[in-house]
């Protein structure tokens, strides 16, 4: 990991420079997402403001790295929390971004993968829970040694340090991404896709708030809160104080990102999603998994794109033809 020297900023929601972003965590989960404010911001300002924003996660980051399990913890099970309490309010917030999408003719399958329901909040809440409890990934023992000389050398997981992460329509990545890196000690910036923007928002101060209950930094995971695309170009050119960048989405926006960001980039360019039936997989449950895979929601990245088949189990299928 590179450690530069930085000064120690206070929280960046206290800066003057992030006026309306103080505005929503404030007053998380506003009935008003008024964006208007930073739609139009000069290039100079953006700049500014995303360096000021990566500067704060990274002071961030080093308090992160040192927090104990059942600190991160808490703070998880109070996102999955403030989730299930904000249910109305998030859905008024992505009722803007649904309206705002039908109003630029997205397609329904667009349009459902933007969609919040109580039932898909509540579904993101029990995956945070669930992260809650996986083991600590930080400081375990990969690899041990013991030299002739009679020292020991030891591979060991540390966090990486603050992870940028870009992707597009989904709003529940905001909450995905946002736990796991949290949970694995780590600070993450977030840029969504303009289509989600009063959603990512809304859901930015449920974590904003989570981390603020728990004692912990709230610099540690911040919205770029801007739908200008120059915020991203520079993003991708901070790596005095960015890590790592993850792009999720289509092939498109990962070649930009692989090919301008100066940090690592941890990428996949086609996301096929495959499934493959076993010789010996048990027959109905085999069929339930592909049934589901594919139909449960074929508008998102994860449904299955192909089905594989052991050429043993194929002749004996009697689902096959179905």
């Amino acid at each position: 990991m590179r450690l530069r020297t930085v000064p120690v900023l206070a929280p960046y929601w206290e800066q003057q420079s992030f006026k309306y972003w103080a505005h929503i965590c404030r007053n998380p989960l506003g009935k008003h997402l008024n964006l208007k404010s930073v739609a139009n911001m000069p290039h100079t300002k953006i700049e500014q403001e995303v360096t000021a924003l990566a500067q704060a996660a990274l002071a961030a980051s080093r308090l992160m790295a040192t927090a104990s399990t059942d600190k991160k913890n808490a703070a998880l099970h109070h996102m999955a929390a403030i989730l299930e309490e904000q249910v109305p309010a998030l859905l008024e917030a992505n009722r803007a971004d649904l309206e705002a999408g039908e109003a630029a003719g997205l397609s329904r399958a667009l349009l459902d993968r933007l969609t919040l329901t109580p039932q898909r909040i509540r579904a993101m809440a029990d995956g945070v829970r669930q992260v809650a409890a996986l083991p600590d990934p930080v400081g375990l023992v990969l690899e041990e040694k013991r030299h002739a000389k009679g020292f020991s050398i030891s591979k060991r997981s540390v966090p990486i340090g603050v992870i940028g992460i870009i992707y597009e329509s989904r709003p529940n990545v905001t909450i995905d991404c946002a736990a796991l890196c949290l949970k694995s000690g780590n600070s993450v910036i977030l840029r969504g896709g303009k289509e989600a923007i009063h959603s990512n928002t809304a859901l930015a101060s449920v974590v904003q708030a989570a981390l603020q209950r728990s004692g912990l930094p709230q610099a540690a995971a911040s919205l770029i809160p801007t739908q200008d695309r120059y915020a991203m170009n520079v993003l991708l050119k901070l790596d005095n104080y960015i890590h790592c960048i993850i792009p999720r989405g289509g092939e498109s926006l990962i070649r930009f990102v692989a090919e301008n960001a100066t940090m690592p980039v941890i990428k996949h360019y086609k996301g096929v999603c495959n499934l493959f039936v076993d010789a010996e997989a048990e027959r109905h449950m085999a069929e339930h998994l592909v049934i589901n895979a594919k139909c449960q929601r074929p508008g998102v990245c994860n449904a299955i794109e192909n089905l594989v088949i052991h050429r043993s189990a194929a002749p004996h299928s009697a689902a096959l033809p179905r």
